[in-house]
């Protein structure tokens, strides 16, 4: 066999071997399947709600002394960001429920105690992904700082108040919201897209964190059209956990945290 006839062997067998593994990591499911994973997570959150409410409960108490300790040390022009952070970081933030949902598959009760101390499957690779994920969230407030120091200069900020009647009113708010909006749009698809099974996995198989991160954005891919309208879900549903005050997040973390277990049985567990 001649080299040039070997060579287009190998790359026939590789390109077959892709082929099967994207078929593999397609579900073709329909794209507002999310709303069957909603009922799903629902479920698991009213029975019995207590240790998901009190666990959401948390959730918005962390979030809430984040936001004051960022104003008393006047460093509340990257609350927005910040805000927008939260969700690079909620995926890992929510294992406990995770661990809830799958121990009510497999018809096991569990309290508030075993949801927050749990055992992951892949063990410390867990909080390498969490370490990861944190590390995305600060490039992304800094790229943000860098963003407002692009229109306003070294100006100091001038308060909230004042920069959001500004970003809503005048021409060159509109422009910095676009912008804004543009580049943190691209670290919140990455993140979603590393995060959103990869931490499931992790708490489900013994994987490491580039594996699992890797899968979950291949799977993502692949399913890409009921992945866009659950990433749009989650954002709906945060954005009305801000507009409350982020009250919201007592009822409504749970109950995403629930659901997004579904999905990733519904989209990565036949990748096993």
């Amino acid at each position: 066999m001649s080299e040039e006839s070997a060579s287009y062997g190998l790359l026939t067998e590789t390109s077959g071997i892709d082929e099967t593994r994207n078929a593999r990591l397609q579900r073709h499911l329909p794209p507002l399947v999310g709303l069957r994973w909603l009922g799903a997570g629902w479920r698991d959150l009213m029975d019995r709600p207590v240790p998901s409410l009190l666990y959401g409960l948390g959730i918005f108490a962390l979030s809430v002394a984040a936001v004051a300790i960022l104003a008393l040390y006047g460093r509340d022009y990257i609350l927005f960001p910040a805000l927008a952070g939260f969700m690079i970081v909620a995926p890992l933030l929510a294992v406990g429920l995770y661990e809830k949902s799958r121990a009510r598959e497999q018809g096991e009760t569990i309290g508030l105690r075993r949801m927050l101390v749990v055992k992951p499957a892949a063990g410390p690779q867990v909080y390498f992904t969490g370490l990861l994920l944190s590390l995305l969230m600060l490039l992304w407030i800094r790229s943000a700082v860098l963003i407002y120091a692009l229109f306003f200069g070294v100006r100091p900020f001038p308060g909230l108040t004042h920069i959001t009647a500004f970003l809503v009113t005048e021409p060159v708010g509109w422009i910095i919201l676009g912008v804004g909006t543009a580049v943190g749009g691209l670290f919140a698809s990455f993140a979603f897209a590393i995060s959103v099974f990869a931490i499931p996995m992790l708490l489900d198989r013994k994987v490491d964190a580039l594996t699992a991160m890797g899968t979950s954005m291949a799977l993502v891919w692949n399913n890409l059209a009921p992945m866009v309208v659950w990433g749009g879900i989650v954002l709906a549903l945060f954005i009305l956990c801000a507009a409350t005050g982020l009250l919201g997040l007592i009822v409504i973390f749970p109950w995403l945290g629930h659901a997004t277990w579904h999905a990733y049985r519904a989209v990565a567990e036949a990748d096993a």
